[in-house]
């Protein structure tokens, strides 16, 4: 791959420092939304095909523990996420674009791949609530894609940036 632009390592110290805190605040953000996730749905099948879904019922007096999700909200977590994914995964994929530690096809691969797992992630929650809790399992495998392309990246980036010497 012809990469003109300077690879992470052989920036400047104190711009190096300055992504170092970015990636780190940014992997803090996303890794406090992973506990949301966590606590909303218990990383599970059942327990994410009930946040979208609405609590299974075992007669009509039983009052459910959580409801389906209204339209409304399903657009706004939509929304919300593929725009603030994206502009994530676009700015990961500008440094990791200039890390000197993966290469290639891999690099490429690396770049494009999340936001792939984003559409998956959210565009199966709808699945999940107007057509079958199977959706859960694609949800779960997408939403585990995207936090390992996330981590993964940035963790390469930090390398690059703050322990590689020439």
């Amino acid at each position: 791959m012809n990469n003109s632009l300077p690879r992470l390592f052989e920036l400047p110290e104190k711009v190096r420092y300055f992504f170092a805190a970015f990636l780190l605040v940014l992997t803090i953000g996303v890794s406090i939304g992973l506990v949301y996730v966590n606590r909303t749905t218990a990383m599970t099948a059942d327990g994410t095909t009930e946040h979208y879904a609405g609590s299974t019922l075992g007669d009509e007096l039983d009052i459910p523990d959580k409801y389906p999700k209204e339209i409304e909200g399903m657009l706004l977590t939509t929304h919300t996420h593929l725009i603030s994914f994206s502009f994530i995964f676009f700015f990961l994929g500008a440094f990791f674009y200039m890390n000197s530690i993966v290469t290639n096809g891999w690099k490429t691969f690396l770049m494009i791949e999340p936001f792939v797992s984003v559409l998956g992630t959210f565009g199966s929650i709808w699945g999940i609530r107007y057509y079958s809790p199977s959706f859960s399992i694609v949800t779960l495998v997408f939403g585990i894609l995207t936090y390992l392309s996330f981590y993964l990246i940035v963790a390469v980036c930090l390398y690059d940036l703050l322990l590689k010497k020439d």
